[in-house]
């Protein structure tokens, strides 16, 4: 048996357990070995007979004795009856029409049993348990000693501060100590749970990775983390650390374990964007000659002072501009602000060094700038916003989406823009005569192609998967400056892992003259008081959000307790029986993009009163009118996500206020929904997101491709520093790994899916 060998080849597998292990992902044996148990049971944790209670479901460990088939005297029913005895005591267990039971089960089988106590307290019985067979080596007496608590691992690890600290282990031999513990069968009662599918059980898993544990194939891979590295930082190698997470003596052994997997896996995808950086750094770009003079032109030339951060964010990207000779490259850095931190401004500060900027051994046209966003609306605003910006500029401003293409200035109209042909834009597009090109994903198709595209800003970046940005960043000759952009507050061990290829801009506070937004959670019995006070506010010619956390009611027949509201149910009752003196609109993303603008349009003349909308709104629609915003079904939200949606309210100096209406009230969820009501602070909550949801929740297990071993490290800001640094010297000395092909091969596997999407 070889890592490298498919499943099937080892294993006999129905087609429903084939259907399943791939819907896990799992095909070779090596895949089979990295999948982790999710949880481990112990039999210390686990209920003693003495503790039962009638109508509980628990887990037993002990022995099972004196099983009999026989028949009931009244039914002629088939039943299997028999003791089952811990060191606390025994009680009685039986199995209805199973009479194959007895010869299944060894006469005084040490067993894990699960099932649902039943009778009276003084005579309680399991009837139908399910029972798994503990592996030789485990005896009774010892099942029930008190459970290991693991020890406080440090995990800071940089170089030439007061040398490496362990990363998993407090001693300097993990890897033997592991392999002395816990190379051999489970001894200690810790039992492992794996993740299942339809078809598929934890029981199969634990009895397959048995048998390949006794083939040694775990002894038979190659460990991607190279060895000083592992020396380094005391981690186990490969070999123990997988018997340590499949087969834990204590539960400390499984945690180191498990902290040695999050460091590859960091490390692997640290690797992976170490070498997009090292490829993006010797590439050529234009330089932008005299950028600060130019930026601060824009900066006099309109009404709103810029913040100090805005102004280092601008410093920092003027930098990457035009750095010194030795280290000129295309910039690309991350651009990270709050709702309402003023994003665009720096991005058009930037923007108008570019344009103002004459092409190589030119002298007439401007270099230009791409600048793509996520939706037609929102491409439709920033249009209008550079239009304002650089109306005083003899340059051509674009706009192309996947059914509109506008210019400006018109030939007729100066202080308009006009309609066009794709195919005439596309012409002037190539020929340079296009300084400013804003776009949604349109911007990126094969058939937009540009002269001299010095500058490509990606707005709500995490909106766009990894390739659509690169494809982006990779038109023209020259590759040009790159800056992503986001209203997203992105804790910064996350922003560190996923987006470790770009430099940390970030804008830490809010322009003056903002009002502060004031959150309140509605109770049930108070939502006519939330009512009122958007009534109030709209009598006084101001407008309002609704939120909804779903489009449309689902299908009677699959109804669950608990249902959030949907957009289009909301807009007509509230338009018929709360509102009906308002013009009430909707807004999702199923509406066509016309039925959409016409409604946006709508809703920012102030025709339409109150919006009732999905998540559509989530980012960048600017209604400065609107003052008031109800969130339906608030927990279904993500802090981040409902700190975005509170931010439509943001945007001009009247007082606004956020209405939280919750369906539940779990502790963990109000919990949540409090930290909204305390904090203005996007980062603050981000972080709050990320202990109590996990990364996974925030930004998706499928987009990054991370498992929740992964997932769970993005909280240790000094390993992922680890991982960094590692991955960053290992690149340097090895752009190629040549000398490290597993840990090339993990690398290669994170890239490629962190650029899938």
């Amino acid at each position: 048996m070889l890592p490298g060998d498919e499943i099937s080849k080892h294993f006999r597998l129905t087609p429903v357990q084939k259907r399943a292990l791939i819907r896990l992902g799992l095909v070779t044996i090596e895949a089979l070995l990295r999948h982790f148990p999710v949880r481990y049971e112990s039999a210390g944790a686990s209920v003693r007979v003495q503790e039962l209670v009638p109508g509980s479901k628990v887990t037993l460990f002990g022995v099972l004795k004196n099983l009999k088939p026989k028949k009931l005297w009244k039914s002629r029913r088939n039943i299997t009856e028999g003791w089952f005895e811990d060191a606390s005591g025994k009680v009685k267990v039986m199995w209805f029409n199973q009479p194959y039971i007895a010869s299944y089960i060894a006469e005084g089988s040490t067993v894990k049993m699960t099932g649902t106590v039943g009778g009276k307290a003084e005579r309680p019985y399991i009837a139908n348990p399910e029972v798994e067979h503990l592996p030789p080596g485990v005896i009774h007496e010892g099942l029930f000693k008190e459970k290991t608590v693991p020890p406080k691992i440090a995990t800071d690890a940089r170089r030439g501060e007061g040398g490496a600290r362990d990363v998993l282990d407090n001693t300097a031999s993990a890897t033997q100590r592991l392999r002395n513990e816990a190379d051999a069968a489970i001894s200690g009662g810790i039992f492992p749970v794996y993740p299942e599918s339809r078809g598929i059980t934890s029981r199969w898993f634990y009895h397959a990775l048995e048998r390949i544990f006794d083939a040694n194939v775990h002894k038979k891979l190659d460990d991607p983390i190279p060895k000083d590295v592992r020396a380094r930082y005391h981690l186990p190698d490969l070999a123990a650390a997988l018997v340590a997470m499949h087969k834990p003596q204590k539960e400390s052994h499984a945690e180191a374990a498990r902290k040695r997997f999050a460091f590859e896996e960091i490390l692997a995808i640290q690797i992976a964007r170490a070498r997009d950086r090292a490829e993006n750094d010797v590439q050529k770009s234009f330089p932008i000659r005299n950028g600060e003079a130019l930026a601060q032109k824009f900066l006099d030339s309109v009404s709103l002072t810029p913040t100090k951060a805005q102004r280092r964010a601008i410093g920092e990207i003027l930098g990457d501009f035009d750095p010194p000779a030795s280290g000129a490259h295309p910039m690309a850095r991350l651009l990270e602000g709050d709702v309402g931190s003023g994003k665009t401004y720096v991005a058009a500060a930037t923007a108008y060094a570019v344009v103002n900027t004459r092409p190589p051994a030119r002298e007439s046209g401007t270099l230009q700038v791409a600048y793509m966003a996520p939706t037609e609306i929102l491409a439709a605003q920033h249009f209008q916003s550079f239009i304002e910006y650089f109306s005083h500029l003899p340059i051509n401003i674009a706009l192309i989406t996947g059914k509109t293409c506008k210019k400006f200035p018109s030939k007729t109209a100066r202080t308009l823009a006009t309609d066009i042909s794709r195919a005439q834009l596309l012409k002037w597009i190539a020929g340079g005569e296009i300084a400013m090109l804003v776009g949604t994903h349109a911007l990126i198709q094969k058939s937009v192609k540009f002269q001299h595209l010095a500058y490509a800003i990606v707005d709500e970046q995490h909106r766009f998967g990894t390739r659509q940005r690169r494809a982006l960043a990779h038109k023209g000759d020259a590759a040009p400056h790159f800056l992503s952009m986001t209203a997203t507050p992105i804790p910064r061990t996350l922003a560190l892992t996923i987006y470790g290829d770009l430099d940390l801009s970030v804008l830490d506070e809010l322009p003056p003259g903002r009002a502060r937004v004031t959150t309140s959670i509605v109770k049930p019995d108070e939502r006519a008081v939330a009512y009122e006070a958007v009534r109030e506010e709209i009598r006084k010619g101001r407008q309002a959000y609704v939120i909804c956390p779903r489009i449309e009611e689902p299908d009677p027949a699959k109804l669950n307790a608990l249902q959030a509201k949907s957009a289009k149910a909301e807009a007509k009752r509230l338009a018929k029986d709360v509102f009906p003196e308002f013009r009430v609109g909707l807004l999702h993303g199923a509406m066509k993009p016309k039925e959409k603008d016409a409604t946006m349009k709508e809703f920012a003349d102030g025709t339409i009163n109150i919006l009732v909308a999905t998540s559509v709104v989530e980012v960048g629609i600017n209604v400065p009118n609107a003052t008031m915003i109800l969130i339906e079904g608030a927990e279904r939200f993500g802090l981040a996500q409902l700190h975005q949606l509170r931010g439509r309210v943001q945007r001009s100096s009247h007082p606004p206020r956020c209405f939280l209406l919750p369906e539940t009230t779990g502790e963990l969820a109000m919990k949540r929904l409090r930290a909204l009501e305390t904090s203005d602070d996007g980062f603050k909550l981000a972080e709050v997101d990320l202990e109590t949801r996990g990364a996974g929740d925030l930004f998706g297990r499928r987009q990054w491709g991370m498992s929740d071993i992964g997932m769970e490290a993005l909280k240790n800001v000094k390993l992922i520093r680890a991982a960094r640094t590692e991955a960053e010297a290992l690149v340097k000395e090895d752009p190629l790994l040549s000398a490290y092909p597993a840990l090339l091969a993990r690398a290669t596997g994170s890239r490629e899916q962190l650029h899938a999407e």
